[in-house]
């Protein structure tokens, strides 16, 4: 299948800049190691000839420190790809479960900022429906920061969750399902040229706060891109130009994309298989009952602290993903 007419390569330079920025922050993080690995042998040194017993401790935890310093710089070399360093775009759809999958989606919601704010990153919320009567139906949101796709990218496709639901009378175990779609924020140098005629906008009134005017004017934007089936929307803005153009920006990101694929058939795998949003489709299950375990099935890794997980403390899996699709990349 020919590839689609609507992109123009002009980010070779781009690339380049971004490399050696990359290199720079690699090399900065590297001399800091090395700080502390000689910092540990002036204690050890000091504990050795002074013979004191009460260094032990600061040294324990001196090399605490240091191993996970390592780790994070060893994982953060795994982040090599195109856009790893740019800013991420995440959209959370509700799947099977109804008002269950809502409450689900506000807790994947929950789980990615309290992660995000572990990390160092900002969220900025895009867009988002409310669910009727809890959570919501769908949401977009926007981490910003260094790395911020190359990171959250793990995190694209089906999420499910099984517990006691406390939306069910009868106190019946329940399974419900959220599709999680990551994209990264593209440069604006990064050239995408878009048909208009391949374009149907509409506008809508905002849900969320924002005082009379995001209530009373439909200042809110959803652009569908024909060809593709391709749908995007904003709200967050509060003029309709500026959303429009926020939402212009995600479908240059998703088209783009879908570009670097070179094969239209492969969307799902850019879109974060969306549309299979329920039974066997899943990457991911969130146990609470009858016993809790997080695991994730494309890396098998996988812990007992499901609290800790929704509470943020998904570096494991992020980690064990880039691990495993650096491991595929060499097999093919």
């Amino acid at each position: 299948m020919e590839s689609p007419d609507f992109w123009n390569d002009n980010d070779e330079s781009q690339s380049v800049m971004k490399e050696l920025k990359s290199l720079k922050k690699t090399l900065e993080e590297f001399s800091g190691l090395q700080g502390q690995v000689e910092d540990m042998e002036t204690l050890i040194e000091m504990a050795e000839e002074e013979n004191d017993q009460s260094l032990v401790d600061e040294i324990t935890e001196s090399f605490d420190e240091f191993r996970k310093s390592f780790e994070n710089l060893r994982i953060a070399t795994l982040l090599s790809d195109e856009f790893d360093e740019n800013n991420a775009v995440i959209n959370i759809n509700a799947g099977a479960g109804g008002t269950e999958s809502c409450d689900w989606v506000s807790m994947l919601y929950r789980m990615y900022s309290k992660w995000a704010e572990k990390m160092g990153f900002d969220i900025e919320v895009l867009d988002y429906l409310d669910g009727d009567e809890v959570g919501y139906k769908s949401i977009t949101f926007q981490i910003n920061g260094y790395d911020a796709y190359g990171y959250s990218k793990s995190e694209k496709g089906v999420h499910r969750l099984i517990r006691m639901s406390p939306f069910n009378a009868a106190g019946k175990r329940q399974t419900t399902f959220a599709a999680v779609d990551v994209m990264p924020e593209l440069n604006d140098d990064v050239i995408v040229e878009i048909n208009e005629d391949d374009l149907k906008i509409d506008t809508y009134r905002a849900s969320g706060a924002g005082g009379q005017h995001i209530n009373k004017t439909s200042s809110a934007v959803r652009i569908t891109h024909l060809p593709t089936g391709v749908v995007v929307q904003c709200q967050n803005e509060r003029s309709q130009h500026s959303n429009k153009d926020k939402a212009m920006k995600m479908l240059k990101a998703k088209l783009y994309m879908i570009k670097k694929q070179e094969n239209l058939d492969k969307i799902s795998d850019i879109r974060g298989e969306v549309t299979d949003n329920g039974w066997g489709s899943q990457i991911r299950t969130y146990f609470l009952q009858p016993y809790k375990l997080v695991k994730d099935h494309r890396t098998n890794c996988e812990t007992a602290n499901a609290d800790a997980v929704l509470n943020g403390d998904i570096n494991s899996f992020v980690n064990a993903y880039l691990k495993w699709i650096k491991l595929k990349a060499k097999e093919d």
